[in-house]
């Protein structure tokens, strides 16, 4: 009996979904420059978002002010600032912007932090030349999700 459970857990566990992989940034969907499925398929983590906001590659605050990020100091005026984000903006829309600004903005300033292609591309070190190979978005597809998981929390009501 006990074999025979054994053996129906691991055919079981075998037929399982295999988590999909998050698409390439290449071959995100935009719509009006929103993206309307996540890109992991997985909820985003608002703790996590808010970290990604200020450390890391992302460092939103260099551009935009936050009021719930006021531990951390020296926050941006180049972009809007991010108060009530999530009453002006969708979660889909939240994610294309994060994902890349320039798919709904064309002429924002701001990094497409899911994107690696499509730009001139930076230095390799000190060397004056383009650097080699394919290179990472800024964040990955998870803390894109994270990011907008957090901006859904800043609402003004």
């Amino acid at each position: 009996m006990k074999r025979i459970s054994a053996a129906l857990a691991v055919v079981l566990l075998g037929a399982a979904p295999a988590a999909a992989e998050p698409p390439a940034p290449s071959e995100v969907n935009f719509e009006d420059g929103a993206v309307t499925m996540s890109l992991t398929g997985q909820p985003g983590d608002p703790a996590a978002g808010r970290e990604v906001m200020n450390k890391g590659s992302g460092n939103c605050i260099a551009c935009h002010a936050v009021s719930d990020l006021a531990e951390w100091p020296f926050h941006g005026e180049v972009g809007p600032p991010l108060d009530g984000v999530a009453d002006r903006w969708s979660e889909a829309e939240l994610r294309g912007i994060v994902a890349n600004a320039k798919m709904m903005f064309p002429d924002t300033m701001m990094p497409s932090f899911y994107r690696n292609d499509g730009y001139i591309r930076p230095g390799n070190g000190f060397t004056g030349k383009a650097a080699e190979g394919a290179l990472d978005p800024l964040l990955t597809a998870q803390q894109v999700e994270d990011v907008v998981a957090y901006l859904m929390t800043l609402k003004d009501s």
